[in-house]
């Protein structure tokens, strides 16, 4: 039996784990604090199939300005941040170029097709139909101006096959969200986008689905890789071991191991931020997404969380929860009759890459090390994708996509 070390125990690591272990790797999950202990415990639950748009759009320079005046809007850069940020923003403003832009719709969509079956597959091998709301997403806009400027978007999404549904009236989208303030007068329904009930409850379900099968996970920070003849020499807090190959899916902090090896990879971690609420006081039938304000409302388990925005401002600048409170003065105002009692605040690190695309493939010294990191917002919605995307190489088996586009090595 081939050993094989997985570093990162979120959904990436774990749904990727899993599925190597079906397919007769002996498996050995790495984290630093444990399963969905950081970034993939907080996000909104959603399987994205839909959202095939990379954040890099044609137009997206000239809106980003005027979401930057906001310090609690949408978008946010923080000056103590800004200066390290520049290589960054200078390749996504190239990853905005139509061409670029449109290459990427290209690849995102392949990819997004791929996760959905994938999901489909894994679901039954670990009794998972239970964990997932099939209730559609609403994306709501105040007025017809904004509806005809995200237009293009939806066009786009029907000519690839997704199915899409425009409300141009408050009464049709009543129908499938009731409740809602006045002011949303326009909306786009997308009948298969999925939720799972909690996302950090399904990673551990899936983990604990990788250890009845006998994979085995442990807490570990591996802070070094160093290739060697017949595998990998990892340098752990717990003393240096050996893998004849490895995974790395370590989220936002990947690129530091992924140096190791020859690769200076442009990820940045996207700060988000989001309030939980143990009890839903608003009844959500849907997850709804107010696109204008960079926030979603979101069933998880019992409750509600409101969550989203972009702040990139690294790994260690201290947290800004006026973002979340921010957010949550907006969704009671949107959603009349939500008591905001009770209710836990978080940050967490988006993986994300200049063109909205994961990082699959080895890395330039050794084809033993696979990457698979770089997911940005949609980790949860590419988790099962990328799972056999990476089972495939591991085996040396050509995977169902064209990697050409997720290569490692593209931002040379």
């Amino acid at each position: 039996m081939s050993e094989i070390t997985v570093i990162g125990a979120g959904i990436i690591g774990i749904t990727t784990a899993l599925e190597l272990q079906r397919r007769g790797f002996k498996v050995t999950v790495l984290d630093r604090k444990g399963v969905c202990a950081e970034t993939s415990q907080g996000n909104a639950g959603g399987f994205a199939f839909s959202e095939i748009e990379p954040v890099a759009t044609p137009n997206i320079m000239r809106k980003a300005p005027k979401w930057l005046i906001d310090p609690l809007g949408p978008l946010s850069l923080p000056p103590a941040y800004a200066r390290q940020m520049v290589p960054w923003l200078w390749r996504f403003w190239r990853a905005s170029r139509p061409a670029r832009y449109e290459a990427g719709v290209r690849a995102q969509s392949a990819m997004m097709t791929l996760s959905r079956h994938a999901l489909e597959r894994l679901l039954p091998r670990v009794a998972g139909e239970a964990w997932i709301r099939r209730e559609g997403q609403l994306q709501l806009y105040e007025n017809a101006r904004d509806f005809a400027a995200n237009r293009p978007g939806w066009q786009m999404r029907e000519a690839l096959g997704i199915s899409c549904t425009y409300l141009d009236r408050p009464e049709e989208i009543a129908e499938i969200q009731p409740g809602l303030s006045p002011r949303f007068t326009r909306a786009g329904f997308t009948p298969d986008w999925y939720t799972v009930r909690d996302p950090k409850e399904w990673t551990l379900h899936l983990a604990q689905a990788l250890r009845d099968a006998g994979g085995r996970i442990e807490i570990a920070e591996v802070l070094g890789l160093r290739p060697q003849e017949n595998g990998i020499e990892l340098l752990t807090s717990q003393g240096p071991r050996h893998a004849p190959q490895v995974v790395l899916s370590a989220g936002a902090w990947s690129h530091h191991l992924a140096r190791d090896l020859g690769d200076r990879m442009p990820l940045e971690p996207e700060r988000g931020y989001n309030t939980t609420f143990p009890t839903a006081t608003f009844d959500l039938r849907t997850h709804l997404t107010f696109s204008m304000h960079g926030f979603v409302a979101t069933k998880i388990g019992d409750g509600l969380r409101i969550g989203g925005a972009v702040e990139l401002g690294g790994l260690h600048l201290p947290p800004n929860y006026k973002r979340a409170e921010a957010m949550l003065q907006k969704a009671m105002a949107f959603l009349p009759g939500l008591q905001p009692s009770g209710g836990v605040q978080w940050m967490g690190y988006r993986p994300s890459l200049p063109d909205s695309l994961p990082a699959l493939g080895t890395a330039r010294a050794t084809d033993r090390v696979i990457y698979a990191f770089g997911h940005g917002h949609l980790g949860l919605t590419q988790s099962a994708g990328t799972a056999e995307v990476v089972a495939d190489l591991a085996m040396g088996q050509r995977p169902a996509l064209d990697l050409a586009p997720f290569s490692p090595q593209r931002f040379d």
